[in-house]
């Protein structure tokens, strides 16, 4: 460690040497009142109050060239009134006619485009982002922590439009002053920056110069000077929902519940209310979220759960403030959280337990009945997030030859969660907290498998220094559940902690526990900017007993990380390239235990060619580790290590056609393991308004220690693992053809098939055996007889005639698609219509060897489930 520890000083000292100059002074815009008459928004900056406003300019090229003279010039002007701020862009342009003009959905940021961020906190750290681009498309965004997180998810009302003359183009953009959050004070100070984007070129060019090695990027605005007088309104917006959805699929003889007919109608309303000018409360009654993209289909045969991205509009939309991740970055620690949205709303954890000729409807998920979020920052730093949600208790109907019954499936339950965070010292410093609280209504005897009580929290600290050039992150956490003897069992025994492994002296599984409780954290210290060279060095745990599912995301606990990581680019053209980076990372893990169970490194690298071509590559060396979950509960295994390797290459990203190639390849030790991943994808733009984007993938994964069962023989439990030859295929489909900025059509689709073939049975022996081999016994073919109808293995492991234990045949072929039809015309400023046809079909076997044709056969054979869905909103500002 002390060695370590040395290594990791010398590299900040090093890391010195390789320090940049420091960005250009500070710039000050100044901002006229619009008197007598504010300019019409028809992007020509024609009206005359516009020439009472003297030209900012003077821009500065971020990319490609670092620090040059930008290839065309841009200037702005900035107006306001008592209720809008304008902004005038004149974008100069030598070839006019070259100007891109991409006409997509809101959000895409594609073409040439002009980016208007305000930091009118002027906490140097959060700001809010306008873009433009030449064919008048809109783009906002939330940014916070400094320009390390761009929430695009953040949808204000503004206005804007463009046109091209020429000398260029111009854009003239009208922002309410109830969309932005600043202070009470009579004179306005705010951070100010105009960014501009020419496609063609790929190049970038800002009004303040913020050299691309900066450590931050709000902290480094310019000023906006003048606005005085300003009063922020009481912002109340209503927007009210109506909704109907007919349901077509197929109907099932006997079935009563699956008549293949369905047709709903319902409604609900959002509302926003400014509390005060800095803080903003939303609050939503019968969300609804039929209008979301599916996520993408997989296999998951690890022991625990796969994190998806949020995709609901409610829980996305300021989703930073409400953000505690225990470690940023990569690895498996990366998506462990102490607030997981999707908890909320989620599917039904009970399935019931049918009788002979029983049928059941149960709910897909559990109704939001309501939910309220009131977020903010105020004048002195202080950033807030409140959430509050209630879910309803959802039951499920039990049909037996008519006579029904009903079943609670979800308790009706409450989630909430606390964000506080106070900047200190321009910024540099923030100390923060995070707590939540889930709780349930057990009044059923047979929801107690579930935790009746729940509750996280944690606090982190960061502190930046030597104009930000370094810094120190700390978080801790912690948690505590409590619940009947049967749910905290479960949380005991879950895929985190695995408390009954049997060679696990430093935990004990306690049947009679009632409350169980845990601990987190991560420390982290780097070097975060002003130089070619950036570094971090840091260490991460999860106690065993750190329970963060109910309202959170927890992989796994019981673990320790150490790692370091040392980085290097070029981000000025030199030679062929237009930019280079490269990372160097080392990693190794702990039990609480003490017992070494993972360590491994990898080198990766790319960036750009002069002909706009990109690459990355990289690869990885994965040492021995002794896991303590494959065994399901069983005592740790010692795996072999691996190497890995991957890439990928794209071709010019501003062509009206791009293609790419991807892959991953790995091979572990025991010679007999490896995995080979291939995608690929195209990317058409027949026209500015239409993009067609397909990506096929193939996933080969031949695994010599599949985990299949735990058996028990004669009381002893019996490991079954086998050969696993598993093929994936995959083809995900995308359409956007946006007619008009307001007028969008986009289409999802992917078909998608698995099949996976067991073969070469084998039992655990010897898990933590040195030679690979003996770790094992491979049953022989007289050990094993499969029943005519290939869905049981017999396993008579001493030869005796008589079997000693079955298990259901582990192979398995899986096919699915999923699409999505979205129709979405804004036929109002912040009021919509959606027309949304969602199609879903699926089907297995146990063909574990299944083709690629004969599975698409299958799958366009199976029948469909389609869903039409029309919905209203309607947005009202009071």
């Amino acid at each position: 460690m002390k060695t370590k520890v040395l290594v990791i000083l010398a590299l900040f000292a090093v890391s010195s040497a390789f320090a940049s100059k420091p960005d250009a002074m500070r710039k000050t815009a100044f901002a006229h009142k619009a008197n007598p008459h504010p300019p019409i928004i028809d992007g020509k900056l024609s009206d005359p109050i516009w020439q009472k406003s003297e030209w900012a300019g003077g821009f500065t090229q971020r990319e490609p060239d670092d620090g040059a003279a930008p290839s065309q010039e841009t200037a702005f002007k900035v107006l306001f009134d008592d209720a809008n701020l304008y902004v005038g862009v004149r974008a100069y342009d030598t070839e006019p006619d070259q100007i891109v003009k991409r006409v997509t959905r809101r959000d895409d940021f594609d073409g040439d485009m002009i980016e208007i961020n305000i930091d009118s906190y002027f906490d140097h750290r959060t700001a809010f982002s306008f873009t433009i681009n030449a064919a008048g498309v809109k783009g906002d965004e939330a940014i916070t922590n400094d320009g390390d997180d761009w929430d695009s998810n953040w949808n204000p009302v503004w206005f804007g439009d463009v046109a091209i003359d020429s000398l260029g183009w111009t854009a003239e953009i009208r922002i309410p002053f109830s969309q932005l959050r600043f202070s009470n004070n009579e004179q306005q100070v705010w951070g100010f920056q105009v960014m501009r984007h020419i496609f063609r070129k790929d190049e970038r060019s800002n009004w303040q110069y913020i050299s691309q090695n900066s450590p931050g990027w709000v902290s480094y605005f310019g000023e906006l000077h003048g606005i005085e007088g300003i009063r922020a309104s009481r912002r109340i917006e209503l927007l009210p929902y109506g909704v109907t959805d007919i349901r077509r699929e197929p109907g099932e003889k006997g079935n009563p519940f699956a008549t293949g007919k369905e047709t709903n109608f319902s409604g609900g309303l959002d509302a926003k209310y400014g509390v005060t000018s800095d803080l903003t409360l939303d609050l939503s009654v019968n969300p609804d979220f039929g209008q979301v993209e599916a996520d993408p289909s997989e296999v998951n045969l690890t022991a625990f759960e796969t994190f998806f991205p949020e995709k609901r509009p409610f829980f996305i939309e300021g989703q930073n403030i409400l953000d505690f991740a225990l470690t940023d970055g990569g690895g498996p620690f990366s998506n462990d959280r102490l607030f997981y949205s999707r908890r909320i709303g989620r599917t039904p954890q009970h399935s019931p337990d049918l009788n002979d000729d029983e049928y059941l409807l149960a709910p897909d998920l559990t109704s939001i009945v309501s939910a309220a979020k009131l977020t903010g920052k105020t004048k002195n730093g202080l950033s807030i997030g409140v959430l509050d949600a209630i879910t309803e208790k959802e039951t499920a109907q039990i049909d037996l030859q008519g006579e029904r019954r009903q079943e609670a499936v979800e308790p009706l339950s409450n989630y909430f969660v606390a964000r506080l965070q106070q900047d200190y010292n321009g910024g540099n410093t923030s100390i923060g907290g995070m707590f939540t609280a889930t709780h349930r209504n057990l009044s059923q005897e047979h929801l107690k498998f579930l935790n009746r009580s729940a509750y996280s929290g944690g606090l982190d600290f960061r502190h930046q220094w030597q104009d930000k050039t370094y810094y120190l992150d700390v978080r801790t956490s912690f948690s505590h559940i409590r619940g009947d003897e049967e749910a905290i069992t479960a949380a005991q025994e879950a895929s985190q902690r695995y408390y009954q492994r049997p060679d696990a002296d430093y935990v004990h599984l306690d049947t009679t526990r009632t409350s169980l409780s845990g601990h987190g954290g991560t420390v982290n210290i780097g070097r975060g900017g002003n130089g070619r060279l950036r570094a971090s060095a840091g260490f991460t745990w999860r106690s065993p007993g750190l329970e963060l599912n109910d309202l959170g995301f927890l992989r796994q606990a019981d673990r320790m990380m150490q790692w370091t990581w040392l980085g290097y680019s070029i981000n000025n053209p030199v030679s062929i390239f237009r930019k280079l980076r490269v990372n160097f990372n080392q990693w190794a893990g702990w039990n609480f235990g003490g017992e070494s169970i993972f360590k491994g490194g990898n080198v990766n690298g790319g960036g750009q060619f002069k002909n706009h071509w990109r690459f990355w590559l990289g690869g990885e060396r994965e040492f021995a580790d002794l896991s303590t979950s494959e065994l399901r509960g069983g005592p740790a295994l010692k795996l072999p290590g691996a190497w890995s390797q991957w890439f990928n290459f794209s071709t010019d990203q501003r062509k009206f056609y791009q293609f790419g190639i991807g892959g991953f390849n790995s091979w572990k030790d025991d010679g007999g393991s490896r995995r080979h991943n291939v995608r690929f994808w195209l990317n058409l733009r027949p026209q500015d308004s239409l993009q067609f984007r397909i990506n096929p993938f193939v996933t080969l994964n031949k695994n010599d220690l599949q985990y299949v069962d735990t058996v028990d023989n004669n009381g002893e439990d019996r490991y079954l693992f086998g050969y696993l030859n598993q093929k994936t295929f995959g083809i995900t489909l995308r359409l956007d053809y946006s007619i008009t900025p307001n007028f969008s059509i986009q289409y999802y689709g992917q078909p998608f098939l698995s099949s996976g073939e067991y073969t070469e049975f084998k039992r655990i022996t010897d898990p933590r055996n040195p030679q690979y081999n003996k770790r094992f016994s491979i049953f022989k073919d007289q050990q094993i007889t499969l029943d005519p109808k290939g869905e049981e293995y017999s396993f008579d492991e001493n030869l005796d005639g008589v079997d000693d234990y079955t298990i259901e045949t582990p192979d398995f072929s899986f096919w699915e698609f999923r699409s999505n039809l979205v129709v979405r015309w804004e036929y109002n400023p912040g009021s919509t219509i959606f027309f949304v046809w969602t199609q879903d079909r699926s089907g297995d076997n146990t063909n574990g060897n299944l083709s690629f044709r004969d599975g698409m056969d299958e799958l366009f054979s199976e029948d469909a489930t389609n869903i039409f869905l029309v919905k209203v909103n309607r947005w009202f500002s009071l």
